[in-house]
């Protein structure tokens, strides 16, 4: 029985999240996010066509297209996946990031001298992101889910560190 005498295989963890437990951005990101530019804190673009991810949409739906995209979706770094892949429903989820971040005092309101910390607003937009990705599961293309769930997680991260020491 020389199974039952091997050492245990070690297992590495990697923490591929943008803020660090301090609400700072990691040393990783930091080249390609600024605090005052926050992919959420980019300016909307008028966005592609309505008729772009419906390609995908029938991709990812054939047997044989369903087999790679998601190999290919693991290997995207976070900050690609971060990235608003302009269709209307990407646009709609990044304005309610935005706000989530702006109430959380994170992201300053054009409109207001400073930024402002509302954490019952912020835990409100978090649960209606969450709504939305619980409602439209299986119905996103692979580059709209992946910007909804990396923006997602990182509020929820940011507003456990943020109201941490309110509590």
């Amino acid at each position: 029985m020389p199974n039952e005498k091997q050492p245990p295989k070690e297992l590495k963890v990697t923490d591929k999240r943008i803020f660090t437990p301090e609400g700072d951005i990691r040393e990783e990101f930091q080249n390609e996010i600024k605090p005052s530019e926050t992919p959420a804190a980019q300016p909307v673009q008028p966005s592609a066509p309505a008729t772009a991810p419906e390609p995908a949409r029938e991709e990812r739906r054939a047997p044989d297209a369903e087999a790679k995209p998601p190999r290919e979706e693991r290997r995207r770094s976070m900050a690609d996946k971060a990235q608003n892949p302009g269709t209307p429903f990407a646009n709609f989820i990044q304005s309610l990031v935005a706000q989530a971040y702006m109430f959380l005092g994170m992201l300053r309101d054009p409109r207001a001298p400073q930024a402002i910390f509302e954490p019952e607003a912020a835990h409100e937009t978090i649960d209606i992101l969450s709504l939305l990705q619980e409602k439209t599961a299986g119905n996103l293309t692979p580059d709209e889910q992946d910007f909804l769930d990396t923006h997602l997680g990182d509020l929820k991260l940011a507003y456990v560190q943020r109201t941490k020491n309110i509590g």
